[in-house]
C-alpha cells in the first residue's frame, strides 16, 4: 500500500473512531417513551439534535447504535422534513411525528450513505432516528406517540 492510501486510511478510521466517540460530546442525552400501544411503552435513551449544527450533523459517520439508543431531532413545530442517510453508515428507521408526539409517518430500513432525501408526509416537529427494524420490533406505527419533555432552562 502506497504511503498516501495508508494515510488516507488513517484518517478516515480516525475519523469513524472519533464520531462514534464524540457523541456524547455533541449532544445532550434525554430520555423519550414510546406508546407503542394502550398496552406498551419503551423506554429510550436518545441523543438531541436540538440547533441547526446538531441536526446537520446527526447520526452521521457513526457505525454502530445500541438497540435502546436513538436520536431525536426537535424543529420548529409544523415544519416539513426531509432528511438524507450522506454519510451515515448505518440503515436507520425515521419516526416523523407532530408536535404533540402523535406519529405521522415511519420510512423504515433507510439506505446508508444515500443522497435520496427521505421526508415527513405532512408537517411535523420530531424526528426520532433509531436502528433500522427497531420500530417494526417496538411495534412503533401510526398509532404511536413520542412523549418527551423538553429541558428546561435554569431561571436562575
Amino acid at each position: 500500500m502506497n504511503a498516501f492510501l495508508r494515510v488516507f486510511a488513517l484518517s478516515l478510521a480516525t475519523v469513524c473512531a472519533f464520531a462514534d466517540d464524540d457523541l456524547d460530546d455533541a449532544f445532550d442525552k434525554d430520555v423519550l417513551i414510546v406508546e407503542a400501544s394502550e398496552f406498551a411503552c419503551h423506554r429510550l435513551d436518545i441523543y438531541l439534535a436540538l440547533n441547526n449544527a446538531q441536526r446537520a450533523r446527526g447520526l452521521m459517520y457513526i457505525r454502530s447504535l445500541p438497540p435502546t439508543t436513538g436520536m431525536l431531532f426537535v424543529y420548529e413545530p409544523n415544519s416539513r422534513i426531509s432528511m438524507w442517510m450522506k454519510n451515515t453508515y448505518i440503515s436507520l428507521d425515521m419516526v416523523f411525528a407532530r408536535e404533540d408526539g402523535a406519529v405521522s409517518s415511519i420510512a423504515r430500513n433507510t439506505e446508508p450513505l444515500s443522497l435520496r432525501s427521505v421526508a415527513s408526509i405532512e408537517p411535523v416537529m420530531f424526528v426520532l432516528e433509531l436502528n433500522a427494524g427497531t420500530a417494526e420490533q417496538l411495534h412503533i406505527d401510526e398509532d404511536s406517540r413520542l412523549i418527551w419533555e423538553p429541558p428546561q432552562g435554569d431561571d436562575e
